[in-house]
């Protein structure tokens, strides 16, 4: 009885559980947040403060501003989802949310 099945189940058979989609958003915002902090600051690095005396400066802003509505919108997102998401997280690890049982079986 020799069949070529897989040692361990496909990932495609296992439905999306609420207790393991948190964490991987949660590390989804917090690698997006880590990754704006990083560009905003080497760009401060690179640019200095000379540049908010420059016309053009301004100028890349002014038509620019649609983009820089947009990803500020996306960024405040990401922001809340993963302070509201620690937030929970911590709550959760102090014995809260006891009467929510997520994921959990009951043995009878």
């Amino acid at each position: 009885m020799n069949m070529l099945r897989p040692l361990s189940p496909n990932l495609s058979i296992y439905k999306p559980q609420l207790t393991s989609t948190f964490p991987i958003s949660h590390r989804i915002s917090g690698a997006f947040l880590a990754t704006i902090v990083l560009f905003f600051y080497l760009l401060c690095l690179k640019i200095g403060l000379i540049c908010f005396t420059y016309e053009n400066f301004y100028l890349f802003f002014f038509f620019s501003s649609k983009l820089i509505l947009i990803s500020v919108e996306i960024t405040a997102l990401a922001l809340s989802y993963h302070l509201y998401n620690g937030l929970r997280h911590l709550f959760s690890d102090l014995g809260g949310f006891i009467f929510l049982r997520i994921g959990r079986k009951r043995l009878k």
